[in-house]
């Protein structure tokens, strides 16, 4: 559900991507909620075959919700405050306040590394699963 929930948010920030400061960054935003959204969602299908401990999984749920809506939510507001400083290219020409920079600095940062933590774990889980498989 909650998948389905971001890929919602991700449909209507699309709707809404034209009224951002950075309106290029808001189509970042509308296609970090879908594909987020639809990760979320083969998170869920493949959560069963994970060869997890109760606490990596827990872990790793919370890092994942984490991880992509606040991905989809810290694009948004980059949209929204026309900052840059982390995406020259869908930010170009635009520029925040320092501390606004600041704020989605950390953001993307926190989001990087929540997910890489995240996948290394779900790929670690699945080990032992279709060895023969590609």
């Amino acid at each position: 559900m909650l998948g389905m929930i971001l890929f919602l948010l991700g449909l209507i920030t699309g709707l809404a991507m034209t009224n951002f400061r950075n309106p290029r960054m808001g189509l970042a935003a509308h296609l970090e909620g879908v594909m987020n959204g639809v990760f979320l969602v083969v998170a869920g299908l493949i959560w069963r075959d994970l060869r997890l401990s109760a606490t990596f999984r827990r872990i790793t749920f919370w890092t994942l919700l984490f991880g992509s809506f606040v991905n989809w939510l810290i694009t948004t507001l980059a949209a929204y405050l026309g900052t840059s400083n982390m995406t020259p290219i869908a930010g170009a020409g635009f520029t925040g306040t320092a501390f606004q920079e600041q704020v989605v600095n950390a953001g993307f940062i926190s989001v990087g590394l929540t997910m890489l933590f995240s996948l290394i774990v779900i790929i670690y889980g699945l080990r032992g699963k279709d060895e023969g498989a590609v």
